[in-house]
């Protein structure tokens, strides 16, 4: 079956990425619900929120963000029954050309410490380790 990359609409692809986003992403954090998250996304507007699809079923996910500095690459989820495909590489890339497309100079992207097995496959698409430290604060109002 042909995968196809589109961009996220919320009538059709909501169900198979909050699908796909818990059975991929274990992070148990109320600022990480799939259905917020989805929901913030699309506050932006910015048309930066991809599916890979098969038969129309939503099988990967990547969402990506420009402030006009930096451009961010984030939830990058295939299903697991369709890894060592290339979709997650054909998602990061569809990413990487529509950040470019803006006038995007570099992308950052973060990985939590308990998935280090990614690091490669980031790699493998050019992406380095920097030496960075990354800090966050949660605001009040969503755990």
């Amino acid at each position: 079956m042909t995968t196809v990359i589109a961009t996220y609409s919320d009538g059709v692809h909501r169900a198979g990425v909050v699908a796909l986003w818990r059975k991929t992403f274990d992070y148990g954090t109320p600022h990480n619900d799939a259905d917020y998250s989805l929901d913030l996304k699309l506050k932006a507007d910015d048309g930066l929120l991809f599916v890979a699809l098969e038969g129309g079923a939503v099988i990967g996910t990547t969402m990506a963000g420009f402030d006009g500095h930096r451009g961010w690459i984030y939830s990058v989820a295939v299903d697991p029954s369709h890894r060592r495909r290339g979709i997650g590489a054909a998602l990061v890339r569809h990413a990487e050309r529509a950040l470019s497309a803006l006038g995007c100079p570099k992308i950052n992207l973060q990985i939590v410490s308990s998935n280090e097995q990614v690091v490669g496959f980031y790699e493998a698409l050019g992406f380095c380790v920097e030496p960075r430290i990354s800090m966050g604060k949660r605001l009040p109002g969503r755990g």
